[in-house]
């Protein structure tokens, strides 16, 4: 198979290049060539997905079988590539996001759950993330005329994760010291290796599949505890785990999901952040190993010597993700005076 990546040389974007060339296909990658080096083994275009000349460029180099767009953000930008590939290829895959559904994470989404209202057309100051997502969603179902695959992921780990949710916990164990962590334990959480994402979407575009497929993991697939347990075991480290509740980070000001990554608190509004619904695509055969694989690989990548200590980012407007240590340890001090 010939595969075009719109992106393809970092996290999920790279894991589903090195699934392709592992599967001997042809890939082509697209993209500015800034945030990181490709895969070895693709053919390399550059360009800027925003450049009508660069777009026209790229489809000079078709035809292919199947497009992955793994890098966009916003429907604008997200149509003209599409209808800039539209008579160079037989498939189209999307990677959006769980958030392109306004239900999550109040409620458990599902496939047929309803999306952002966005238009196709809509440039980057007409929405936050999740809605623009939907409007790319859009764009591509109206501008493509061969097959259509649209991919919502919930949240993704392994290595090469440029978030820097993972890789915070695995660095932060490594520190050692008493080390704050977002009570209760058994807290369920509902996490998915990229590779396995990657390694899905490519099954279903040999499987000519079309339409929706939320890509969230195994519900419950492990815990808070879990989790912290496993950075401390793998890092080696002496980190003595703080468990704190819901209230106290909440009244001493601690960022909702980036301040101590992947934290979101037990409250209405985010009743269901670990319960989209990926029983469609766990039944089409997709497969989700176990977190403690992914938390492991993810160590040996950063423990590697070619990784920076601050990641390249996926997209702009991100918040940093985690605590600085004097604002852990202050936390920390507050919580054992009290």
């Amino acid at each position: 198979m010939k595969l075009l990546v719109l992106g393809g040389s970092v996290f999920l974007g790279r894991h589903t290049v090195a699934a392709a060339l592992a599967r001997g296909w042809e890939v082509t990658t697209f993209n500015r060539g800034v945030t990181s080096a490709d895969v070895p083994g693709v053919r390399v275009v550059r360009g800027d997905r925003t450049e009508p000349r660069d777009l026209a460029r790229l489809a000079e180099q078709g035809p292919w079988d199947a497009v992955v767009d793994v890098c966009g953000f916003v429907p604008r930008y997200v149509g003209a590539a599409v209808r800039a590939l539209s008579a160079q290829a037989g498939s189209y895959v999307f990677i959006s996001s769980v958030s392109a559904f306004p239900g999550w994470p109040a409620e458990a989404v599902d496939e047929d759950s309803p999306r952002f209202a966005c238009s196709p057309d809509a440039g980057p100051e007409d929405g936050d993330y999740g809605t623009l997502k939907s409007g790319c969603e859009r764009a591509v179902e109206r501008d493509f005329p061969g097959r259509v695959l649209i991919i919502n992921p919930g949240l993704i780990i392994g290595p090469h994760e440029n978030v820097g949710r993972v890789p915070y916990w695995l660095r932060r164990a490594a520190r050692g010291g008493d080390m704050l962590a977002p009570g209760p334990r058994d807290r369920p959480l509902q996490l998915v290796d990229a590779r396995d994402i990657a390694a899905f979407t490519l099954d279903s575009l040999e499987r000519e599949r079309t339409g929706r497929y939320i890509t969230s993991g195994v519900r419950g697939n492990c815990t808070w505890g879990e989790l912290v347990d496993t950075c401390v075991e793998l890092t080696g480290s002496l980190a003595r785990p703080v468990w704190v509740d819901d209230d106290f980070l909440l009244g001493h000001e601690v960022a909702v999901w980036s301040g101590l990554p992947l934290w979101m608190p037990d409250r209405p509004e985010f009743a269901a952040v670990w319960a989209p619904d990926s029983s469609r695509a766990l039944a089409a055969g997709m497969s989700c190993r176990p977190v403690v694989e992914s938390l492991r690989d993810t160590w040996a990548w950063l423990s590697g010597d070619d990784v920076p200590e601050v990641l390249p980012r996926y997209r702009g407007g991100l918040p940093d993700n985690g605590m600085e240590p004097q604002r852990e340890r202050d936390v920390i001090a507050a919580w054992f005076d009290r």
